[in-house]
């Protein structure tokens, strides 16, 4: 299933939605935590971009380990150079899907506007813990998903 697209590899299709996603949780996510006159306006595309770029970096994960099956990539060099570029779409998988739940929890927890009420009842102190995680883990996943991209483009654009 992850393996090709039409014919093609899927993996060079699956990680641009990773690319583009994974950057749009963490900016959506950040700018609700920590603006409240954003929030009426991005409490729907952080719930969509926290669904959806998940779906993206998984995708994108299991297309590339379907990808290294390929008898190009079996010499110990290659092999070490996936093994460290997908260590890094392992971490970027686990911190966006924390990523994913703190964006939720918040869209759900703080009040779209001031004196608003909000589906899960919490005290002020978890909104700003929220708030605060949403920037640790933005920056984590900003971070994790430029290794990765880089690391699979030193591969590429170096010659196997």
């Amino acid at each position: 299933m992850f393996d090709r697209v039409t014919g093609i590899p899927a993996h060079p299709l699956f990680i641009h939605a990773a690319v583009v996603l994974v950057p749009l949780l963490a900016l959506v996510a950040v700018l609700y935590g920590v603006w409240p006159a954003s929030r009426r306006h991005v409490r729907w595309p952080l719930v969509a971009f926290a669904v959806a770029a998940p779906v993206s970096v998984f995708f994108a994960k299991e297309s590339g380990e379907s990808f290294t099956s390929n008898r190009a990539f079996q010499s110990p060099q290659m092999k070490a150079l996936i093994a460290d570029h997908e260590g890094y779409a392992d971490k970027l998988f686990w911190v966006i899907l924390g990523l994913t739940v703190v964006g939720l929890v918040m869209a759900f927890m703080i009040p779209v506007a001031a004196g608003g009420t909000a589906r899960i009842k919490a005290p002020a102190a978890a909104h700003w813990v929220a708030a605060g995680l949403s920037v640790v883990l933005a920056i984590a996943a900003a971070f994790y998903v430029f290794k990765t991209g880089d690391t699979g483009a030193h591969m590429v654009w170096e010659g196997f």
